[in-house]
């Protein structure tokens, strides 16, 4: 990949990762802290959390979408948001780790490789 390339690719991934923190908090963590709560309740705080996940992904898609598709641009916030997903619910929710992580991990692999193929070669 071009070096020019490289700047946008690095920023794109970087307010991806964090709108897919706040996106992933937004979605899960309600079941964990707030499941005793109306869900009226829980939406209005999640949508709150929700506004800061799209202060990230707007950006990072304009960014991304000058030197991506919007294909590409997917199949990124894909990989993205399960490589936040699986730590988040390991780590904070104390679900087990399962093999199915990494089958799905190895699917977006192959994701990866059909949309940027043509970069690659």
């Amino acid at each position: 990949m071009r070096e020019s390339l490289l700047n946008p690719i690095l920023a794109t991934v970087a307010l991806l990762i964090c709108s897919n923190v706040f996106m992933t908090f937004a979605w899960y963590a309600h079941l964990k802290e707030l499941g005793d709560k109306p869900w009226v309740f829980v939406a209005l705080i999640s949508w709150g959390i929700a506004l800061f996940e799209y202060m990230f992904q707007v950006p990072a898609n304009r960014i991304g979408f000058t030197v991506l598709s919007i294909g590409q641009l997917k199949i990124l916030q894909e990989i993205i948001a399960l490589s936040v997903f699986v730590p988040f619910s390991v780590l904070y929710m104390k679900e087990d780790l399962k093999l199915d992580y990494l089958w799905a991990g190895l699917c977006l692999v192959g994701a990866v490789y059909f949309v940027f193929r043509g970069e690659i070669s």
